[in-house]
């Protein structure tokens, strides 16, 4: 800037980051998140800082979005989920490449909440936490409720195999084992 014709210094602009950032970051990890990794268009010297203060294991900058996308490609090379969070144009290819995709859909573009998986309706990144928390919870409720249920179906055909209970009696247990599992799986909100 200048006042006067005389230079009176300089105004620099930078994103901020979101607000829980830090807290988002050690909650994934206590979840089981392996891995953090910032994909941005932005300069590595810019995407450096924000990825210190955020907490993220690394980062890849510069990238356009089949950028974003072959990173995402090499991440799920590595790991069994990938999960991609973004709210920009740039983004939805990699959130459809990705595993699961987040779309921040308070602020994003309507081509990013399409390409993704999970849409949050409110600004607030920390509640992709919540998501990947509920996800987890909902896959063992529902191997428990498998595993259970397919035991015990066995179990109860083992025994009417050798005649040890009637048809009916068998039929009428069937019957109990899956409406137990039924409820069992309900739990999975």
């Amino acid at each position: 800037m200048a006042l006067d014709g005389h230079y009176a210094g300089a105004v620099t602009f930078s994103d901020q980051l979101r607000p829980g950032v830090p807290g988002l970051m050690n909650r994934l990890r206590q979840l089981g998140v392996k891995r953090t990794v910032m994909l941005t268009g932005d300069r590595a010297e810019h995407a450096s800082g924000v990825s210190q203060q955020a907490g993220l294991d690394s980062f890849e900058a510069g990238l356009l979005p089949e950028g974003k996308v072959e990173a995402i490609r090499a991440l799920k090379a590595q790991f069994a989920s990938v999960v991609m969070v973004g709210d920009g144009i740039n983004d939805a290819p990699a959130l459809a490449t990705a595993t699961v995709g987040v779309a921040m859909g308070a602020h994003g573009t309507g081509i990013s909440a399409e390409a993704a998986d999970i849409v949050l309706l409110v600004d607030d990144i920390t509640r992709v936490a919540d998501a990947v928390e509920v996800g987890q919870r909902m896959l063992r409720i529902a191997r428990q409720s498998i595993f259970v249920g397919l035991g015990l179906s066995f179990g109860l055909m083992g025994f009417a195999a050798f005649g040890l209970i009637p048809p009916v009696i068998g039929a009428l247990a069937q019957e109990a084992v899956d409406v137990m599992v039924i409820l069992n799986a309900l739990r999975a909100r």
